[in-house]
């Protein structure tokens, strides 16, 4: 399957999802226009302070995560392949009276619309999978970072992508040796919202991304493991502290996120 293929299935999916999310409970936007940050402890510990600094925010969705970062002081740069997450990211941007940027584009296709370098390359939860090629990928992060620049990435665990979507039995690779094709109603954040549309994603094992990150030039500083997630957005997760989800009857037998701080 081709390159413009995969972007456009994957395209109308988050255009669609978009407008679910900007109403969820999930998303609260409410609480974030009245000033709550979206970001969590995790990549906020590996960001530091951010004030002063440049930051390229990859994948960024509809913008929260980069417009808290420009609440924290920091000159952003959103991307993201979804014209109606880039449009409301633009809307909020004005809204909340900041000044950050957002460019509408895949973010392989990124040096046709951005030539600039930044202290920080930022991308979190969910956002790999989306992507067929870890080895462009990190050459993407190296050429938009500065010497001595630094990507944090905190992802979910390829080890929670092997399962099926219950987590009952194991469906997937944790290698990347196929291309996923799943269809599925509702989102992440609204399983009840009336859209039931296809996706394509791959699952790229720890080696892959850390071996591309090194081949590109990046050093390693910080890599860890964690057995929770911020977030309640699988199946059948309960509660095992305020903040941390886990898989039913899985609670701390898996891995759930990675984290790394790599610098160039």
């Amino acid at each position: 399957m081709g390159n413009k293929d995969y972007i456009q299935i994957n395209k109308q999916l988050w255009n669609e999802r978009t407008a679910h999310h900007l109403k969820s409970d999930f998303y609260a936007m409410p609480h974030f226009l009245a000033g709550k940050s979206s970001l969590n402890d995790i990549e906020m510990e590996l960001l530091g302070d951010v004030r002063g600094k440049s930051v390229l925010h990859l994948q960024c969705h509809f913008g929260q995560d980069s417009l808290s970062l420009a609440r924290s002081g920091a000159a952003v740069c959103g991307v993201d392949f979804s014209e109606q997450a880039i449009e409301k990211a633009r809307e909020l941007n004005v809204q909340m009276g900041l000044h950050a940027d957002f460019i509408c584009t895949d973010i392989y296709e990124l040096p046709q619309h951005l030539d600039r370098q930044f202290d920080i390359v930022f991308t979190s939860y969910g956002v790999l999978g989306w992507l067929p090629d870890m080895q462009q990928w990190a050459g993407i992060v190296s050429r938009y970072l500065k010497s001595g620049g630094a990507l944090v990435l905190v992802e979910f665990h390829p080890v929670a992508w092997m399962f099926d979507n219950d987590f009952t039995h194991i469906r997937y690779s944790y290698f990347n040796r196929e291309t996923i094709e799943e269809t599925e109603p509702g989102t992440y954040a609204d399983e009840s919202a009336p859209i039931e549309l296809s996706s394509l994603s791959w699952n790229h094992d720890l080696a892959e991304v850390l071996g591309s990150l090194l081949s590109a030039g990046l050093n390693l500083k910080t890599f860890r493991e964690f057995d929770y997630s911020p977030y309640n957005c699988f199946k059948n997760m309960v509660a095992t502290a305020p903040g941390k989800y886990c898989i039913k009857g899985l609670e701390g037998k898996i891995p759930m996120l990675y984290a790394l701080k790599a610098i160039k």
